[in-house]
């Protein structure tokens, strides 16, 4: 046997105890769903809510020693930037010929001014910087995987990640919930409605879940919408690596400390740098998918590996986190987040207003 080949097995070895503990807990997430929607007759909490609450509570009554620890790493790390490649073979750019330029201007504008309001805002609140752009990042884009996806670029570790996910998912249920009351509130049509949600709503299953109700057109519009700020992931990661850029150039910059003494800085200073491997899978699937080149038979498999993946890697991140952690400053987060999303169902409404005021 090969010393290449011993290593890889000793790896293994090292990963699988880990792995697939998160797998176990995964599996539970999954298997809850169909109780919950016997119970409650619709989906409140989708899998990948259920398994953040479930690796906390786990990590809660038990910490898995050093045994676990690398599985959980990688399962946490790998696999979540795996699913973010293969979410890019589910971005079809043709389908954004149904919306006008106006409209696919008007997300672009709304994702950009997100970000920059919902990080503001955090900051406002005293929350550092790796957080605030995690919040912003998935309340202004795609949820999970734009968190997933900023998160390397900022240094984030297990604790922010898992925070981020998780207030923000939980307030975009509550989104979810509350946005069909809305609608004889605010006389909306269903095309009306279906591009707020888009507009609004945290992932793409929960703007099936908030427009389903309305009809299909809704849906429709709703998913399209959503798929267009889904593709803002990758002009918003390159913008983020460019700031961190400057940010670092700026902090050597102005150390004046003896060479002896200061630290390598932790960030490149080159944009290339901050274009991980699992940016540029995404961007290549999404483009071979536009070009035609990905085959109609596999795009379903990647969707539900995709889940899969994102399943066991939040259970992954709350078996990393203490809950009491979280507690700590829930407050603060949650003021964030809320106040993240005000802003962007105003900026929503307001375009919808301003592109169908009929």
């Amino acid at each position: 046997m090969t010393t290449l080949a011993l290593n890889r097995i000793v790896l293994l070895a090292r990963i699988l105890p880990g792995v697939m503990l998160c797998v176990a807990v995964a599996l539970l997430a999954d298997r809850l769903v169909p109780a919950e929607i016997a119970l409650t007759g619709r989906l409140f909490v989708d899998p990948v809510v259920l398994a953040i609450l479930l690796g906390t509570s786990v990590r809660a009554v038990w910490r898995p020693g050093a045994a676990w620890a690398q599985g959980i790493t990688c399962s946490a790390k790998v696999l979540l930037e795996c699913s973010v490649v293969l979410i890019g073979a589910s971005i079809d750019a043709n389908t954004l010929s149904r919306l006008g330029p106006t409209t696919i201007l008007s997300v672009g504008l709304l994702v950009v001014a997100a970000v920059t309001g919902s990080y503001g805002f955090a900051r406002a609140w005293g929350l550092p910087h790796r957080l605030s752009v995690l919040i912003a990042c998935g309340n202004a884009i795609c949820g999970n995987a734009a968190i997933g996806a900023v998160a390397p670029l900022v240094g984030a570790d297990a604790r922010d990640i898992t925070t981020a996910v998780s207030f923000t998912a939980v307030f975009g249920l509550l989104v979810v919930l509350t946005l069909p009351t809305l609608i004889p509130i605010l006389h909306l049509t269903p095309a009306q409605y279906g591009e707020l949600a888009g507009l609004t709503v945290y992932s793409i299953p929960q703007v099936l879940a908030a427009t389903a109700p309305v009809g299909i057109l809704s849906s429709q519009i709703g998913t399209i919408v959503k798929l267009s700020r889904v593709l803002m992931l990758g002009p918003v990661v390159l913008g983020i690596a460019g700031v961190q850029v400057c940010r670092a150039r700026r902090v050597v910059g102005t150390d004046r400390s003896p060479p002896e003494t200061c630290e390598p800085p932790r960030i490149a200073a080159s944009v290339s740098t901050f274009v991980p491997w699992f940016l540029v899978g995404f961007v290549g699937l999404a483009s071979c998918r536009s070009a035609g080149l990905l085959p109609g038979a596999f795009v379903e498999p990647a969707a539900v590996a995709a889940h899969l993946l994102t399943v066991v890697s939040m259970a992954a991140l709350g078996l990393n986190v203490d809950i009491r952690t979280l507690t700590r400053c829930g407050n603060r987060i949650a003021l964030a987040v809320a106040g993240s999303l005000a802003g962007i169902f105003l900026m929503s409404l307001a375009i919808v207003r301003g592109l169908s005021p009929s």
